[in-house]
């Protein structure tokens, strides 16, 4: 699946004209240019969903399935805009389940697995929140897993560019036992982007430039990975 994939001539023109494009990011004087990676897939997954809502916020009670989601299509959008092609295990507020089932989170996790294996996947992205008992955890983290050193690779390049952009505590890439991660054989990480249960945390997470923000630095670390990996 890692080998250098043909560009077409169509895709040559995409390239060509969307590297004449400037993507802007919060700061007036900051510009990124950004070389989109044309016939590579992203499998984005908003974790939760339907009746499995995830955590909650501490003060907001905000639902972690409602905010996965927002974030999985900011980032779809970020990586659509420079030339990937994005593919949604979750695109509404319903689990990937038949309504009744006895087993739902086995069927919604075996359905997400179905829908990276049908993409192709080159990497997969699954967005969630945090949780702890003690309210004063906060920062996000990037699992991947241990048996898939070039997913451990996209964790830490995807980590260091939250590192870099985010106040807070500098966490490092950590091996996690998730489903989604060992389901495939692409490269694959769970992006936990902050903690629900730290009130300060939780109202970055709802604001909407925080979100953005937390998105394009994910599809910075993205774009490292790449680049790293002579994709």
């Amino acid at each position: 699946m890692f080998t250098k994939k043909k560009i077409t001539i169509f895709s040559l023109i995409i390239m060509v004209t969307l590297l004449t494009t400037m993507i802007f990011f919060n700061d007036s004087t900051s510009f990124v240019y950004l070389s989109p990676k044309p016939n590579y897939t992203i499998v984005i997954d908003a974790g939760h969903g339907g009746i499995d809502g995830g955590s909650i916020g501490k003060t907001t009670n905000v639902k972690e399935s409602d905010l996965n989601l927002i974030y999985a299509q900011k980032l779809e959008k970020n990586l659509e805009q420079i030339g990937f092609n994005v593919v949604q295990t979750r695109k509404n507020k319903d689990g990937l389940y038949t309504l009744g089932t006895k087993n739902y989170k086995k069927e919604d996790m075996l359905n997400r697995k179905n829908i990276i294996e049908q993409a192709n996947a080159d990497i997969v992205i699954s967005i969630h929140m945090n949780s702890f008992v003690s309210a004063s955890s906060k920062g996000a983290q990037v699992f991947y897993d241990s048996n898939n050193e070039v997913g451990k690779q996209m964790a830490i390049a995807i980590q260091t560019q939250l590192n870099n952009g985010l106040d807070g505590p500098k966490k490092s890439a950590s091996a996690g036992d998730y489903y989604l991660v060992k389901c495939t054989t692409a490269p694959a990480v769970i992006v936990e982007c902050g903690f629900l249960s730290n009130p300060t945390e939780e109202q970055l997470l709802i604001n909407d430039e925080y979100q953005d923000k937390i998105c394009y630095l994910i599809m910075c670390g993205v774009l490292d990975f790449f680049e790293i990996n002579n994709y």
